[in-house]
């Protein structure tokens, strides 16, 4: 198997970047949803609620990050000094945030409510909260540091998509930051370590999705559209006990190596076939 893609997404629910070569952190790839929008109170938003974040299109710089999005003007956010933290929550965990104050203008206008944006200086701050060990972080991702799938997986949701009368959806609806091209689909149910070039990882989760896979959206005119798939047909197919599953979420193992596109992927602890995803 080779790793076919790599992506990562600077700014939480925003859009994706497309990536040859990536480090990894213990917390997830070097830059990998390190920003995120959360309200007044210091709820994260995402694009459950609010679609249109899905078409911002975050830039990190040497000095922060470059925000764009379609009808608005480009903005240029300062990371913020670190000394700056106001309690956040993200599910559940609670943590501190360094606010950007001077993005909180723009994204509000562009989201249509009042909102504030703010940066993970120390991803050490936030523990993984389940399927992990004591010492495990993860930055601003929902649950884990990143997420592999498989193409093989991805065909196969497609051919059932197409066999229910709907239209096949693209990788990008699934948000992954890893992709393989090879195996069986669903094989990745039974992957417990895997080596991604010289990076190792631990499969410790399935991952249960959302009504963000069902969203696209229109980069040139900022429209978002949603729809019933995949979510329709994963529930399906792929239900087990209340969610519907694709992909699976890892932990790295070595901090510091690199990844690149074209990587040989290698799955050095399996279980037998037939268990269905890890946590369902």
């Amino acid at each position: 198997m080779r790793l076919t893609s790599l992506h990562r997404y600077p700014l939480k629910s925003a859009r994706v970047e497309d990536l040859a070569a990536a480090e990894v952190e213990p917390w997830g790839l070097v830059g990998d949803r390190r920003w995120m929008v959360v309200d007044e109170a210091g709820h994260f938003i995402s694009a459950r609620e609010s679609h249109r974040l899905l078409t911002v299109h975050p830039r990190l710089t040497d000095d922060g990050l470059h925000l764009s999005a379609p009808g608005a003007a480009p903005f240029e956010v300062a990371r913020p000094d670190p000394a700056r933290q106001v309690p956040v929550r993200l599910w559940k965990s609670e943590f501190t945030a360094a606010e950007a104050t001077d993005a909180s203008a723009w994204l509000s206008e562009l989201l249509g409510g009042a909102v504030r944006l703010v940066h993970l200086d120390d991803p050490t701050r936030r523990a993984i909260t389940g399927f992990a060990q004591p010492e495990d972080r993860v930055s601003l991702a929902d649950g884990y540091p990143l997420l592999v799938a498989t193409e093989a997986s991805l065909a196969a949701l497609n051919v059932s998509i197409e066999e229910g009368g709907g239209d096949p959806v693209p990788m990008s609806r699934m948000r992954p930051n890893l992709v393989v091209d090879g195996d069986l689909p669903w094989a990745e149910d039974d992957w417990r370590l895997l080596r991604v070039g010289d990076a190792t990882f631990r499969a410790v989760k399935g991952c249960a999705r959302c009504v963000i896979t069902t969203l696209e959206a229109d980069h040139a005119s900022g429209a978002v559209a949603g729809g019933k798939e995949p979510l329709r047909t994963l529930a399906r197919t792929r239900r087990f006990g209340r969610k519907a599953w694709f992909a699976v979420n890892l932990i790295p193992e070595t901090p510091g190596a690199t990844v690149r596109v074209g990587d040989e992927v290698e799955v050095l602890e399996s279980v037998p076939a037939g268990g269905g995803p890890l946590g369902a």
